[in-house]
């Protein structure tokens, strides 16, 4: 079995997060570990609180997932602090990772901050050139360029800057102001429009967490980029096809939609 390791926060109501990772890792056939780079107290409406690691118990965590079972590929989420973006840094170079997708989780779904400014010019310098591909959404992408993105043309300029500056793939989402779900993916020069139906779903709690992770999983499994993308637009497409309604907010997606068994299907007695 193919092996991925999610490094992010933890999301309390398990919308988001290292939880949404390791679900839709699992639904994706790979065996997922984690590394938790912070608790939140957080709902469908919003995130009350957040509780960082240290620097130190995040690499002993990534020495003993590294050591024993090797990850076949990395997805990095919520990291909020510099020291904690230098240890990632440093332990994915001493042990050689591969397949690395980074989701720069600036804000949430509910619109909490979730990163410090310093900590978004370490993930530039430290993380980004390590990334076999970017996930930002439309907000992201500005923060990352310093430039406003208000058309398809803009998102193209801005995905091929984002790509020359870090010399890797990038997944330039949609779905906030611009448009619904039409994602734009920009490698070696060249791009392809990845258009998403239009869903009509207000729970959209960890979109960009279970996107990433799904694209992580791709990977593990030996797609290439564009093919690990594609699938994983399938996948979070039949999420939230599926309509799950959990919460007074913005609520998660059915990550298990497509798991079916008899373990999951029969009712308890």
């Amino acid at each position: 079995m193919k092996t991925a390791l999610t490094i992010a926060g933890s999301d309390s109501c398990g919308g988001a997060g290292i939880q949404a990772d390791i679900k839709t890792m699992m639904a994706n056939g790979v065996y997922a570990m984690s590394a938790i780079t912070a608790l939140t107290a957080q709902n469908t409406t919003g995130v009350a609180a957040i509780l960082n690691a240290t620097p130190e118990f995040l690499a002993q965590e990534l020495d003993s997932i590294f050591t024993d079972i090797r990850p076949d590929a990395v997805k990095i989420g919520m990291v909020s602090e510099s020291g904690l973006i230098r240890v990632i840094a440093s332990k994915l170079k001493e042990f050689h990772a591969e397949n690395i997708v980074v989701d720069p989780v600036m804000v949430a779904t509910s619109g909490a901050k979730l990163i410090s400014d310093e900590a978004v010019e370490t993930l530039k310098s430290q993380l980004f050139p390590l990334a076999a591909i970017l996930t930002p959404n439309i907000p992201e992408t500005e923060v990352l360029t310093g430039h406003q993105v208000r058309s398809s043309q803009d998102m193209i300029s801005a995905a091929r800057e984002i790509a020359d500056t870090y010399h890797c793939a990038v997944l330039c989402k949609g779905g906030h102001q611009l448009n619904d779900a039409n994602d734009l993916f920009y490698a070696d020069g060249t791009y392809h429009w990845f258009n998403g139906k239009r869903i009509d779903n207000p729970n959209t709690h960890g979109t960009g967490c279970t996107l990433s992770s799904a694209i992580a999983s791709n990977l593990a499994k030996g797609f290439s980029l564009e093919e690990s993308v594609a699938r994983a637009k399938e996948y979070i497409s039949g999420a939230l096809a599926a309509m799950l309604d959990l919460g007074k907010g913005s609520g998660p997606m059915d990550h298990a939609f497509a798991i079916n068994n008899r373990f999951t299907e029969e009712a308890g007695r």
